[in-house]
């Protein structure tokens, strides 16, 4: 597998289990939605950071 195909197979599965909410349960989704919608821009950074470290961390990891 080339690193192409890695990237590729990787979006596809942040795809997957970012559809998988919406289509279990719309209800939970949109209210998770209309909740972030009132965080602040800061909060928002933060979580994107968060999430970005956690990244890194799993594919050192691996």
């Amino acid at each position: 597998m080339t690193a192409s195909d890695a990237i590729w197979m990787a979006m596809a599965l942040v795809l997957v289990f970012e559809g998988l909410l919406p289509v279990l349960n719309p209800t939970a989704w949109r209210r998770l939605f209309e909740q972030m919608l009132q965080l602040q821009d800061h909060q928002i950074r933060r979580f994107g950071l968060c999430s970005m470290v956690v990244g890194l961390v799993i594919l050192w990891v691996l």
